[in-house]
């Protein structure tokens, strides 16, 4: 697929956040069941029957539902782009960002900006779009507040927060939750680059291990490793762990 890069992580999920509101996205992996990009496109044109589409949906094969009803949208408004289904219900952050960025940029040259009603259009349900894999505490904070009539004892105006405090405490849990996102998806590429590292030293360390190699090969094998064991200006390895990328760790991607 290809990159379109004009928004981050960040900038796409705030997008959705306003595009799809009551909904809050917390994670770009979230994408990965079909409802949201369903919902991106019935923004533009309004015609895609929502009321099928499951914005609960927990197994793969409910995602591919969802899907179906995506690939009708597309053929019916002739969009060309292919849609990677196989790859995006494995709710994987990198192949879901790509789609994502590619749909915002499809979003941006063809939506009248009308505001969207995600809430009627899904037939006046809250559509809850959970992370694949693990609640957030953003998605309990927003359980709690589609029941306003629970409280300590369940009675008394007194008792409930006011609905300006309630939003400023719902806009700081979508924050919160974004950077929680933001953070989670920089680990993940920290770890994805990581292996990339890792493979590219062990083909130099085998083939600097093969007799006969020429002195030219062994030239590019040392300047290779040097690059990769170098280190910034002022940053110093603690005591005790001054190990190439070979020392035997735990892989964590």
């Amino acid at each position: 697929m290809s990159v379109y890069t004009g928004e981050s992580r960040g900038e796409l999920l705030a997008w959705l956040n306003e595009l799809l509101e009551p909904i809050t996205i917390s994670k770009v992996e979230q994408c990965g069941t079909g409802s949201v990009y369903c919902q991106i496109i019935d923004s533009i044109y309004g015609d895609l029957p929502m009321t099928k589409v499951k914005f609960n949906a927990k197994m793969e094969y409910e995602y591919l539902d969802n899907f179906k009803i995506l690939q009708k949208a597309f053929n019916v408004h002739r969009i060309e782009k292919p849609i990677p289904v196989q790859r995006l219900i494995k709710c994987k952050m990198q192949d879901n960002l790509e789609f994502l960025q590619w749909m915002k940029k499809y979003w941006d040259a063809n939506s009248g900006g009308m505001v969207y009603d995600a809430q009627g259009r899904a037939g006046g349900m809250i559509a809850t779009a959970p992370p694949p894999t693990s609640r957030t505490a953003s998605s309990s904070a927003r359980a709690a507040y589609s029941r306003p009539g629970a409280g300590i004892g369940g009675v008394g105006a007194s008792r409930q927060v006011s609905s300006a405090s309630a939003a400023q405490v719902a806009q700081m849990q979508a924050r919160v939750a974004e950077i929680e996102a933001h953070s989670e998806s920089l680990l993940k590429e920290r770890d994805f680059y990581f292996d990339k590292l890792r493979n590219i030293e062990l083909i130099v360390q085998e083939r600097m291990a093969i007799e006969g190699v020429t002195q030219e090969e062994s030239d590019v094998m040392a300047k290779i490793q040097e690059i990769l064991y170098a280190t910034i200006e002022g940053f110093e390895v603690p005591e005790g762990e001054e190990q190439p990328l070979h020392a035997e760790e735990e892989e964590t991607f």
